[in-house]
């Protein structure tokens, strides 16, 4: 058929499922979203911007994702959802257009000390099913080089019924990795005796030091009926027998006073019972006791590999397991890569593509035995994304939260292209960002606003990023901000010598670090910025190291209760009512008797997910209704704790109300950029970057003299940077030296000194590359470092 004569058929109508390319959000009002309504399109880029609290973890995560993952769950049976987290239903009127959502947060990786790097990605696995195969000499099975499967040994009767009964003996073993000394734990703990009693004492004299051990309570019971040593008599003149009794007794049966119970020595009890556990989640007496009473040693059997003799004798090319874990990952990927055993090839490919999605990430440097409770959060959040960039879905939605957090401008450009590769699949990205270079990227962006708290929840602007810098909104019109470099910078009035610094990649680095001015310490991701600064300069006598940790407490804790500004709040209702402070306690006398003053009640529904409905009684208020009566300047306890701090500031700043204690912690609260957060919002709903501020102004009160901080910009927005500076020119000009480790352009122009490592990350970093003012290494333009900032200023 010639060319001329060919007939076409009719293009196909769009077929009604491909309609389905938005996801529509109507009327979300989940936290301080004011009856938000937008539409987001399928498979694009979208970044979600506004000041802090405007409202965009509300809409991303506590709306779109929660309800992806609320349907989700909601497929499955009754008996598996029972083992599922609940998820309420959040507050909106319609999504539609909704696909499985895959969250990438900045949550910490779990601080077990058996959790690390390779075990947090596939890599580990991999890696032990390679050795299992190639290594000399054999062992055994994958597990035999995991540090987390220990060898065991049962031997006993099985029947075998074949005609008559019979009875066979049977041996199983399982041979594991596990180092047996440490337990896969890499380090052993050695306990100070002098800390769990004191020995001039007998024991109904209180000479038990450990937390809970009152001889009021039932270990006093036990302790005066077992009958093992008298607790009158001093602990010095225990006999040999007795003191083993108190200390190291295996659990025995014992009675006291009619009842069955174990008796067990201190020393195995309180392994059990604080030393076996995450150091971070005791309750704070309690860790101070471990602290004090503990000490931590590398293991000498296995060195702290964590693995047993057999699996470190047990090597490819001379390599053993705990040599290729210890590798810098990037090393590592070329050891594979010149395997080349055609037996093991596809496992190799894969192990191969794991390996480099590392260091396409950023995270090369890093090693597999790292432990997963050191690394930061932005480092965590990346580490997640390796199991996503080789995986096959599409048609997902991913959801992230400040990918860039902790990332060189130098490493943001291969963020961005893994967040385009993602997107090119043909997934959906949503992305909560600040930095202009990943709102740059965006096919479309969502602005919220046009301030934090209940200022803010509305959406501003919805769009184009060309769109967005036409706009008027406060993200648009800051978006092309660039700081100038100071001209004069302050002089220091002294130094603090860094001598011979060589905590994990440094390289005997020797520095000093002027005091009394402003001092950024920057480099690439991990290139051994934070070993220096707070391997160096360890929080203690004149030093206040504020970090990104997650603060410690319960879902009772708030910002009013952590930094101690409920005691005057508490004292000012009771003095103004002539009542007592305690009836102004939600964990006290005033609490709600339903909920126990949690403002939630939560029910179990046996297999089916447990249930948090606000309290029908004090509807979650969390007090009780007779306590709501007392007022202070013509408020209730509980309209006080829903007050954001900028409101607060004016009611206890004047009038009636006025408490000046209460008004010096909240301007300081407000001085750190947290004027939107209610008084009473559960410290566990706060972001990364909103703890580190809370605590900067709970220690702004300390008599420290050098302020450590580690990324203060982390979650803050554009216009609240500046604000930001401003706190730290007022720490400096106050008399204070602080030390910042920082990547924004904004702060390292607004330095007095820069201190940058480099010139890579991992064993490629670890020196000092450039030391001066930032004027002067924007003329240099020898750095990464100096480079970015150049173009960022400029010049």
């Amino acid at each position: 058929m010639s060319k001329v004569d060919r007939t076409y058929a009719p293009a196909p109508e769009p077929h009604v499922a491909d309609e389905h390319d938005l996801i529509r959000v109507h009327g979300a009002r989940e936290n301080n979203l004011k009856d938000v309504s937008i539409e987001i399109p399928k498979r694009r880029l979208t970044v979600f911007t506004g000041v802090s609290g405007s409202g965009k973890s509300s809409l991303v995560f506590d709306t779109i994702a929660a309800e992806s993952q609320r349907l989700i769950n909601e497929t499955y049976s009754a008996f598996v959802q029972g083992f599922m987290p609940n998820l309420a239903r959040p507050e909106v009127d319609v999504l539609e257009g909704l696909t499985t959502a895959i969250i990438v947060d900045q949550q910490r990786l779990g601080v077990d000390p058996r959790s690390t790097v390779g075990t947090a990605t596939d890599a580990n696995a991999m890696l032990r099913i390679l050795f299992s195969r190639l290594a000399q000499p054999h062992i055994g099975p994958p597990s035999a080089y995991s540090f987390n499967t220990a060898s065991v040994r049962a031997s006993g009767a099985i029947t075998v019924e074949r005609g008559a009964k019979k009875a066979v003996k049977a041996t199983y073993t399982r041979t594991g990795g596990m180092c047996p000394r440490c337990e896969g734990r890499g380090s052993v703990s050695d306990i100070d005796l002098t800390q769990l009693y004191d020995e001039s004492k007998s024991l109904n004299e209180g000479a038990l030091t450990i937390p809970g051990y009152s001889m009021e309570g039932w270990y006093g019971r036990i302790f005066s009926g077992c009958g093992f040593f008298d607790p009158d008599k001093p602990i010095n003149r225990f006999t040999k027998r007795e003191l083993h009794d108190l200390l190291h007794k295996e659990p025995t049966k014992i009675k006291v006073e009619g009842i069955n119970l174990t008796y067990e020595g201190l020393i195995p009890k309180i392994q059990k019972s604080m030393l076996s556990k995450d150091i971070d989640a005791l309750q704070p007496h309690v860790r101070a006791f471990v602290e004090r009473a503990t000490t931590f040693s590398v293991c000498p059997e296995c060195e702290g590999t964590r693995l047993s003799e057999g699996a470190r004798s047990s090597k490819i090319d001379g390599v053993s397991i705990a040599d290729a874990c210890a590798m810098q990952i990037s090393d590592l990927a070329e050891w594979v890569r010149g395997l080349g055993d055609p037996s093991v090839a596809p496992l190799l490919t894969a192990l191969q593509h794991s390996l480099d999605s590392f260091g396409e990430i950023g995270l090369g440097y890093l090693s597999l035995d790292r432990p997963s409770g050191t690394l930061s959060g932005g480092e965590a959040q990346r580490v997640k994304m390796i199991r996503h960039l080789g995986s096959s879905l599409t048609d997902v939605t991913y959801v992230f939260d400040e990918p860039t957090t902790g990332l060189h401008p130098h490493d943001i450009s291969r963020m961005n292209d893994l967040l385009l590769r993602l997107r090119d699949k043909g997934n959906t990205v949503l992305v909560v960002e600040h930095k202009p270079q990943t709102i740059a990227i965006a096919d479309h962006v969502v602005d919220l606003g046009p301030g934090a708290g209940t200022a803010g929840g509305s959406v501003c602007f919805e769009g184009t990023v060309e769109g967005l810098r036409a706009g008027g909104t406060i993200t648009g019109r800051h978006l092309d901000d660039r700081a100038r470099v100071k001209e004069t910078v302050r002089k220091p009035t002294g130094a603090l010598e860094i001598r011979g610094a060589s905590a994990h990649n440094l390289r005997d680095v020797d520095v000093d670090i002027p005091l009394g001015v402003l001092v950024v310490v920057t480099g690439v991701a991990g290139s051994g910025k934070s070993s220096l600064v707070h391997g160096s300069v360890p929080p203690g006598e004149g030093v206040v190291s504020v970090d990104q940790g997650a603060i410690r407490g319960s879902r009772r804790s708030n910002p009013a209760t952590y930094t101690g500004l409920l005691d005057p709040i508490r004292k000012a209702f009771a003095k103004a009512n002539g009542v007592k402070p305690a009836l102004f306690s939600a964990n006290s006398e005033g609490a709600c008797p339903t909920c126990n003053g949690v403002g939630v009640v939560f029910t179990d529904l046996a297999m089916m997910a447990g249930v948090a409905t606000p309290c029908e009684e004090c509807e979650g208020k969390r007090y009780q209704a007779s306590v709501l009566e007392y007022r202070l300047g013509g408020r209730d306890i509980s309209e006080v704790l829903a007050m954001p701090v900028a409101e607060a500031v004016e009611f206890f700043g004047a009038g009636e109300a006025n408490t000046p204690a209460a008004h010096r912690v909240l301007t300081r609260l407000s001085d750190v950029g947290l004027g939107y957060l209610s008084l009473g919002q559960p410290l566990t709903t706060l972001s990364g970057g909103e703890r580190q501020r809370l605590k900067l102004a709970t220690h702004m009160a300390d008599k420290g003299g050098v302020y450590v901080l580690d990324e203060p910009t982390t979650g803050l927005h554009l216009a609240d940077v500046e604000q930001l500076l401003g706190l730290l020119d007022r720490l400096v000009d106050s008399g204070k030296s602080v030390i910042v480790v920082e990547h924004h352009p904004a702060v390292m122009a607004h330095a007095d000194w820069i201190v940058d490592l480099g010139p890579g990350a991992g064993h490629d970093g670890g020196r000092i590359v450039f030391e001066g003012t930032p004027a002067d290494l924007v003329a240099a333009r020898s750095t990464l470092t100096g480079e970015h900032l150049a173009a960022y200023v400029g010049t």
